[in-house]
């Protein structure tokens, strides 16, 4: 079993596609959309069951330079 997480992602002004383009390269990534509002960028995220969620994120995008803020969403089954 995996766990759906949702990363939305505010770059630093002008860094938005360097920060895609990172993101792209580490594939980590099951989709990535550059998003209008409050955000620049949501990634989905797969990670596999039993991994720690704050850690998986932590360290997928620590070292993307122009991140400035995150927002994650976990999801759960409903249906």
């Amino acid at each position: 079993m995996m766990q759906t997480v949702f990363v939305q992602i505010r770059c630093r002004p002008g860094t938005t596609y360097d920060v895609a383009f990172a993101i792209v390269l580490k594939e980590i990534h099951a989709e990535l959309y550059s998003t209008s509002g409050e955000y620049d960028l949501l990634v989905k995220l797969i990670i596999p069951k039993g991994d720690d969620i704050g850690r998986y994120i932590n360290d997928a995008f620590r070292d993307v330079d122009g991140i400035e803020r995150t927002l994650t969403t976990l999801t759960f089954k409903a249906f």
